[in-house]
This record gives C-alpha cells, sequence and structure tokens, in this order.
C-alpha cells in the first residue's frame, strides 16, 4: 500500500480489484483509520510503502476557490478537481479531497455534490471543469458504506452556554457510548445522524399533496412511508442541482423552466436564493416530476460532524460537544439548523441515535508533553480545545498552554468561562487572551491580540511551540493565518514572501494544524 499526504493508506493501482472497489476501500480507509492508518496496519504486520508526500499548495481552506484552481493549473485533471473541493478533509463525502477527486477523474464516482462544506460552490466548478465526461448523478448509496458503520449511543442532555441576554445559543451536548466500540481520542470528531424537522416535513408532504403513508423507494432502493423519508432519509435542505435540473424538466410553464435551470448552474440574482426543497415547491408549482421520482432522485441525510469538546481520559464514556444553535430567517421563512436545533430541541434525554467517530487528519496533541501549545479558537471553535486542556492535565503534560478566545459579549458568551478561569488559577492556562467583538465600540477579534501579543507568540514559536486554530475557514481562520504571517514578519525581520514561506514550514512540519469547517 501505498499512503495519501495525511498518512492514510491508499491501495496501489496494481491491486487485485476493480477501480470501483479500489476507491470504495480508499474511502473506507480515510473514514476508518485517518491519520493514524499507517500505524495501525503497521503493528498488524501489513507492509507500507510510505510515498514522499506530494506538493498540493492549493490544499488550504482558507484559500479562495480562484486562487486554489490557479495553484493547480496544469496539474493532472485529478488534481485540478481536488483543487475544488473544501479543502477540510472532513470525510462527509466519504472520501479525503484527494480521493473523491481521484474517484470523480477515474469516473468510479459520478456524484458531484457530496463535498458538503464546498456546496454548491464546489458542485459548479466540478461541473465546469469535467463538462459531459460525469453525469451530476444522485446516487449516493456507496456512502454509508464507505463510513465507520454507525453505533447507537445515548443522548444524556444538553445545556445552554450563554448568558441571559445574549442573541447566541450554543448548547454543551453529552453524549453516552452505551457500551459500544466507539473510541475517540482528542482531536477527532463525531458524526451523528439526525433527522429533519418534523414541522418542514410536514409541510413539504402537504405541498405535495400526498399521504405521508403512502410508500416510495429511496436512492439506496429501500422502501419508505413518504414522512419517514424526508424525516430521517432524505435532505430536504439541499436539494442537489440534478433535482432542480429534474423539476426544470417537468414544468409545465416555459419561465419557471428557465428559471429552474438558471438556479441549477448557478446563475445569480434568481429568486429564490438557497432554495430548500420546500422554497422549490412552492415558487415553482408546475414543476412537479412524479412523486416516485422526485423521492428517488434526492440525496441521502448526511450525518453532521462536530469536533469533540471532551477527553476520554477525563469522561471516560462519554463525548461532549460544542453545538451552536442556526436559525435565521429565509424567503420569508423561519429557517432551522438540521442537526443543530435535533440535538437542542427534539432529541429526548436518554434516546438513542446513530454516531460515528471521524478520525483526525492530523488534528494531534504533540507527542512531546513538553512542547508548549497555542490554541486559537474564538465560538464553538474552543470545543476541541477544551478536550486538549482536559487531555494536558489528565497525562500530566509539563508543557506551556495558551488559548485565544473569542465570541460578542463577555458577560454573555464567555464559553466555559469556569473551567477556564480555574484552569488558568491552577496553572493548566499558562495564557489566556481573550477578545468579544461587542463589548467596546471598536470591534475585537482573536487576530487583534495575536498581533498585540505578536513578541510572546514569536518567542512560543521559537521555543518549538505548536500552534492550533479551530473554527470558520472562511473568515477566521484566514484572518487568524494572515495575522500569524505578520506576526512572523514583524517579529522575524521578514518580508512577506519569506514569512509567508516560514508558516508554511510550521505546516508542513505538523506545528501549525486547523480543523475548520
Amino acid at each position: 500500500m501505498t499512503t495519501a499526504m495525511t498518512g492514510v493508506p491508499l491501495l496501489p493501482e496494481t491491486a487485485p480489484c476493480s477501480p470501483t472497489q479500489r476507491a470504495w476501500l480508499n474511502g473506507f480507509f480515510a473514514g476508518l483509520l485517518g491519520a493514524e492508518g499507517s500505524q495501525l496496519l503497521a503493528s498488524a504486520g501489513t507492509q507500507v510503502a510510505v510515498a514522499e508526500p506530494e506538493d498540493l499548495p492549493w490544499h488550504d481552506p482558507t484559500l479562495p476557490m480562484d486562487e486554489r484552481l490557479k495553484l493547480a493549473a496544469g496539474r493532472p485533471r485529478a488534481r485540478v478537481l481536488m483543487a475544488a473541493m473544501a479543502q477540510l478533509d472532513c470525510g462527509q463525502c466519504g472520501y479525503l479531497c484527494q480521493t473523491y477527486a481521484e474517484a470523480l477523474a477515474g469516473g468510479q464516482e459520478t456524484n458531484l455534490s457530496l463535498c458538503v462544506p464546498g456546496s454548491k460552490d464546489t458542485t459548479r466548478a466540478l461541473r465546469r471543469l469535467l463538462g459531459d465526461a460525469v453525469p451530476a448523478s444522485t446516487a449516493s448509496a456507496p456512502i454509508a458504506a464507505r463510513r465507520a458503520p454507525a453505533e447507537a449511543v445515548r443522548f444524556e442532555a444538553n445545556r445552554r452556554l450563554n448568558g441571559e441576554g445574549s442573541d447566541k445559543d450554543t448548547r454543551h451536548v453529552v453524549f453516552h457510548l452505551n457500551g459500544s466500540k466507539l473510541a475517540y481520542e482528542v482531536g477527532d470528531s463525531f458524526g451523528v445522524h439526525v433527522a429533519n424537522c418534523t414541522d418542514f416535513v410536514q409541510a413539504v408532504v402537504a405541498t405535495l399533496g400526498v399521504p405521508g403513508s403512502r410508500e416510495f423507494d429511496c436512492f439506496d432502493g429501500n422502501r419508505r412511508r413518504l414522512d419517514t423519508a424526508l424525516g430521517t432519509a432524505l435532505d430536504i435542505g439541499r436539494p442537489s442541482d440534478a433535482v432542480v435540473e429534474l423539476m426544470a424538466a417537468h414544468a409545465t410553464d416555459a419561465d419557471e423552466a428557465r428559471r429552474l435551470r438558471a438556479i441549477a448552474i448557478g446563475e445569480d440574482g434568481v429568486a429564490p436564493v438557497d432554495p430548500d426543497l420546500l422554497d422549490l415547491l412552492l415558487a415553482f408549482p408546475s414543476a412537479r416530476p412524479p412523486i416516485a421520482v422526485l423521492v428517488r432522485a434526492l440525496s441521502p441525510l448526511q450525518p453532521r460532524l462536530y469536533s469533540i469538546a471532551s477527553s476520554p481520559k477525563v469522561h471516560a464514556g462519554e463525548v461532549h460537544l460544542t453545538v451552536a444553535v442556526v436559525r435565521y430567517e429565509r424567503n420569508g421563512r423561519r429557517r432551522k439548523g438540521v442537526a443543530s436545533t435535533f440535538l437542542a430541541e427534539r432529541v429526548q434525554p436518554q434516546g438513542e441515535l446513530g454516531a460515528f467517530v471521524q478520525a483526525s487528519h492530523g488534528f494531534r496533541l504533540p507527542k512531546d508533553p513538553a512542547a508548549p501549545v497555542v490554541m486559537i479558537g474564538p465560538g464553538t471553535g474552543i470545543a476541541p480545545f477544551r478536550a486538549f486542556l482536559a487531555e494536558r492535565r489528565a497525562v500530566g503534560a509539563g508543557g506551556r498552554n495558551w488559548l485565544f478566545f473569542g465570541d460578542r459579549h463577555r458577560d454573555h458568551d464567555f464559553l466555559y468561562r469556569d473551567e477556564m478561569m480555574e484552569w488558568q488559577a491552577d496553572g493548566l492556562l499558562t495564557r489566556l487572551d481573550t477578545a468579544f467583538s461587542r463589548n467596546q465600540r471598536d470591534k475585537i477579534y482573536v487576530q487583534h491580540r495575536m498581533r498585540e501579543n505578536g513578541a510572546e507568540l514569536w518567542s512560543w514559536l521559537q521555543d518549538g511551540a505548536y500552534l492550533y486554530v479551530c473554527g470558520d475557514a472562511k473568515r477566521m481562520a484566514r484572518d487568524v493565518d494572515q495575522a500569524l504571517i505578520d506576526v512572523v514578519a514583524a517579529q522575524g525581520a521578514m518580508t512577506a514572501t519569506d514569512a509567508k514561506a516560514w508558516v508554511a514550514g510550521l505546516a508542513r512540519d505538523k506545528r501549525y494544524q486547523r480543523d475548520v469547517y
């Protein structure tokens, strides 16, 4: 076997299996083994030949799509396709970014809509790059097989972390592993199988005009009641472009057909914006495919991944999550985040649900317990660092720990405040720097605190510190990355180009790691 840049074992082209089987097995290894795959196989006596890491400069989630595609220009098609992915290696598609691109390029995968964080931007970029080479199929049954199997866990409870007066709703969610075979390390993610909001499902059923008890075949060939399928099996919040095209093909009104096709190809300014299935059904009443065909075309409802906020050494048999509850208005309707409101509102205490552990691809504490650690995690990005700190205390790690945390208001939104203050008081947290953006006239964020403490941050890095970032990829992580480059340039007396190269070297040495989404 060889390994991808993440260290995950990949079957060689000469393996005695079909291309489809090879793609499936590569995805399975990616999801099941994570970055520790080579070590696990080696301990089992399997010879693992580790290839030299390939230079993949676009594999950075903070880079805009156009920059990533420029960096991949002139490379083989699989690498150009990889540049269109979200670059998170989150595993939600059942692959890594590299292996998903390779499966598309080789024709073993035909679904262009599997990249959840990349969403329609990735789907449309893939369509442009592939042209007619791969159909925008929605046949996604292999995804469940590529994942580590889900096991039943028990939902214990959740509590609100924000204080009275906050306009945010963040929950601390606790699961009991309930005698399952699930095991995790700090830095891993927890995949939760969720269900759509009942009111949303009922509205879609009513608009379709058929009884919810009527049965239909779904993407996987299984026959389900319509209300059950829409509630627990099918993605009705993010209809794929193929579903939109299906509706366009059956629209009897020419203008509706034209607008639906425009939505499918991503034209700007076409209403409704970012529609769910109910939006489409209400906005385009003439577009009614046979319900059996529509149900079969809907993609599977994907589990949601959350960074684990606990250490198994401290909370044995439990998994803790930090969940921001999503509620918003769009297209004249109140919307709910599928997973966040499922966990906050609809799961009953002691209820069971399916879950799995997604092994981290390189988001790990240093092996040397004496190494200093710098953690940057605003908002729910604090989750893995709560786990890191608990783990460092449990193993008696002597290295210094520095946390940058930010949110809106100190009084309402200081997540895990009591724990953090206790850890600061007893010396586990060597430094705690906070940035509460709404506590003063000018907004202050974690990247401002990094620059303010640039000399000290540079000193920690010179002492061998590992730097970790968790949170939003498109804005926060990009701003933090730029702040880090600025600090290195200023404190290390480097040009901006040299500072960027120095930071890239830090990442290559696994001392700059990001868990971003």
